[in-house]
């Protein structure tokens, strides 16, 4: 038998890795893109125009809050210890009325989370708050 000397003449066969990788690297540069660009499930709302007024509000009980705290409501300042006092006034009259506030920049979160406490011991279902406050 004849052994097989491996000289200066024959090569090995081996595999260049190299291109192997590179093609895993931009794959996973692709998908880290990709994965950064997809929009995550949700609700999509269409807010109206600010310009627009809101044609439920003339059957809405609607208080306002200004930039320094006050609180309006028909068009008179209120105190926030009679808002439960009003707004149950107001519910007695139609208790399917929706509840409205609207604040102005500057008013504080205090001043709303109290208004709307307010009207939620007077009997108020679902109090619409400004989207400034969701957030």
């Amino acid at each position: 038998m004849r052994k097989r000397n491996r000289g200066a003449n024959e090569e090995e066969a081996e595999i260049d890795l190299t291109p192997m990788l590179d093609v895993v690297f931009i794959m996973l540069i692709f998908f880290i893109v990709v994965a950064s660009f997809l929009k995550e499930a949700g609700i999509e709302v269409n807010r109206p125009d600010k310009s627009q007024s809101d044609p439920s509000d003339a059957t809405s009980i609607v208080v306002t809050i200004t930039g320094d705290d006050q609180i309006w409501m028909e068009n008179r300042r209120i105190d926030i210890r009679a808002v439960r006092a009003n707004v149950a006034k107001l519910l007695a009259s139609d208790p399917e009325q929706s509840f409205v506030v609207r604040t102005e920049p500057g008013a504080t979160s205090k001043t709303l989370i109290a208004v709307g406490d307010a009207a939620r011991e007077a009997g108020v279902l679902a109090v619409n708050w400004p989207e400034e406050a969701k957030r």
